[in-house]
């Protein structure tokens, strides 16, 4: 928001700052929520497996609520704001935000009413209802009344480009949330030695406490540039005249596609959830809490780790999606290809390697998370490289969405879910717990390859170039790979990969190793200046490194 009405920043800068935040508070908040689990589980006992059932769950149907009850406005709000600001009426997308404010308190209050009533009717796994699902389910819909408020400010802030007070909202919701969890599930099992489904209700009611915490931080930021946004408002060009019925309108026809798009990942988990118990029963002997805890391998342990990664993504997307909808609001077709392009080559420059390298150091990882157990870590090794799947779904659609093809989101959308379901049962026959895995990914390349097609066909974004340095970046990876295998194959020779604390040593040498790796193939080949732009090249120059 400090950008003046004539200041034309560049859009690859702008894309590499804003990626940069929200990618802090990403990998943050999803850090700090993969760390918190090791003492939590540990604290469970031997109920680890089924609490992170219990929460995988629930967290998937939360999440659909969550974008039924903001409604996509968040991101609507971010488009429509960006839009009216490249037109220099920001007068008008001020007006917008107070107006989405007012339907995010009532779309709140009515979808947590729903959550909590209908949490009886949801808490199934496929087979039958479960009263501890239910509890849990309910502690989730506290969260629902506050986090469309906290959504929507959010939304704002990226309408200006501006990421850091998004990213520093994420942070200290997540570091709140996860303070609760601990806290509350340390005097329970281990104080009080009482039930763990307690602990997994107060665990999950934290949500709500981060939410609030999130918005006090915003508020704050809100009213530290509440002075440059007068400003901007003051000497804006006023042409434009839009009543709030108008925009109601706006917006809503803006959000519908963005809860459905926005909704896709938890859409394929949904899918995982009500039909994962069923088909794997029907095909083994074995008990409820043993196939549920087949279910948490890679609904919640191996999830809640490749997401770290998978933020990345999310962090581009955000920051991709007003920059793209300004460009089309000018028309500025050259701009919306350079944009797609250089989406597309940040994400594969961070993505391909993150996800390689989280594969080879699988069986560690899962070690220091979760305690020792092989199929927990091939669940995750499997996992590691559906990250790029998911990763790429979350940027494509949300270039897509940016620039207003959201039907064509959507088509691509459900004829990714119709191959996941067709093909869900014979890849569960066949592979068993990693079925809904392969299924997963084979739903996602088929919409991958028609949106890929898509943006090529009609804004003729450089898919030369991006497909030559995807090739370079495969490459760099793969040799990343290799030596982070090694390192961790020879650090096993002396240290028991079984052991935490051995494990964590283990974890730390190779991921030291890789980058290195990849870092030094990248800064030789010139891939990395290419891709991070001028920025790079003086933080190079500065550390005397040379190309």
């Amino acid at each position: 928001m400090k950008e003046n009405n004539l200041t034309k920043p560049n859009t690859q800068d702008t894309f590499i700052k804003g990626s940069a935040w929200m990618t802090f508070g990403s990998i943050t908040s999803r850090i700090l929520g993969a760390l918190y689990i090791i003492p939590w589980f540990s604290w469970m006992g031997q109920y680890g497996n089924i609490a992170n059932a219990l929460t995988a769950r629930s967290y998937n149907i939360y999440s659909i609520f969550i974008l039924i009850s903001t409604a996509g406005i968040p991101g609507a709000v971010a488009k429509q704001v960006a839009k009216y600001n490249a037109l220099n009426e920001y007068g008008v997308g001020r007006k917008l935000f107070r107006r989405g404010l007012i339907l995010m308190v009532i779309m709140g209050i009515i979808s947590a009413g729903i959550m909590y009533f209908a949490s009886p009717f949801l808490a199934s796994n496929g087979s039958h209802s479960d009263p501890r699902q239910v509890a849990v389910m309910r502690s989730l819909s506290y969260a629902i009344l506050v986090i469309p408020v906290l959504s929507i400010m959010r939304g704002y802030f990226q309408g200006y480009a501006d990421m850091m007070p998004s990213a520093m909202s994420q942070f200290i919701e997540q570091l709140a949330r996860v303070i609760w969890m601990l806290l509350t599930a340390y005097i329970i099992m281990q104080v009080q030695h009482g039930d763990f489904v307690s602990a997994v209700v107060q665990s999950n009611l934290a949500a709500a406490i981060g939410a609030i915490f999130g918005i006090a931080i915003l508020v704050w930021f809100l009213l530290s540039r509440r002075k440059e946004v007068n400003y901007l408002v003051e000497n804006s060009n006023k042409q434009i005249q839009v009543s709030t019925l108008s925009l109601f309108k706006e917006i809503i026809a803006q959000a519908i596609p963005f809860i459905i798009i926005d909704a896709g990942i938890q859409l394929f988990y949904l899918v995982d959830q009500y039909t994962f118990y069923p088909m794997i029963a029907s095909l083994v002997q074995a008990s409820d809490n043993t196939i549920e805890t087949w279910y948490a391998l890679f609904a919640l342990n191996a999830n809640k780790l490749i997401m770290i990664i998978v933020s990345l993504a999310s962090a581009m997307a955000v920051t991709a999606i007003p920059l793209l909808s300004a460009a089309k609001a000018k028309k500025n077709i050259k701009n919306i290809s350079e944009q797609v392009g250089n989406t597309l080559d940040l994400f594969l420059f961070i993505m391909i390697p993150a996800a390689f390298g989280m594969a080879a150091i699988s069986t560690p990882i899962y070690t220091i998370f979760y305690g020792f157990d092989q199929l927990g870590s091939n669940v995750l090794y499997l996992s590691s490289f559906t990250a790029i799947t998911l990763g790429l779904f979350t940027v494509l659609m949300a270039i897509l969405q940016g620039l207003s093809e959201n039907s064509l989101a959507i088509k691509y959308l459900v004829l990714g879910l119709i191959i996941k379901l067709v093909v869900q049962y014979p890849m569960i026959y066949l592979f068993k717990i990693y079925g809904p895995l392969i299924a997963t990914n084979l739903g996602m390349l088929t919409i991958i390859f028609f949106a890929l097609r898509h943006l090529r066909v009609t804004f003729n974004f450089n898919q030369n170039r991006t497909s030559r340095r995807f090739i370079g970046i495969t490459v760099f990876s793969i040799m990343m790979f290799i030596a982070v295998l090694i390192t961790e194959k020879g650090l096993g020779l002396f240290l028991q990969v079984s052991n935490r604390w051995q494990a964590v040593v283990i974890v730390l040498v190779s991921v030291v190793i890789g980058a290195v790796v990849y870092s030094i193939a990248a800064i030789k080949s010139n891939l990395a200046q290419r891709i991070l732009g001028d920025k790079i090249v003086l933080i190079l120059q500065k550390l005397h490194i040379k190309a």
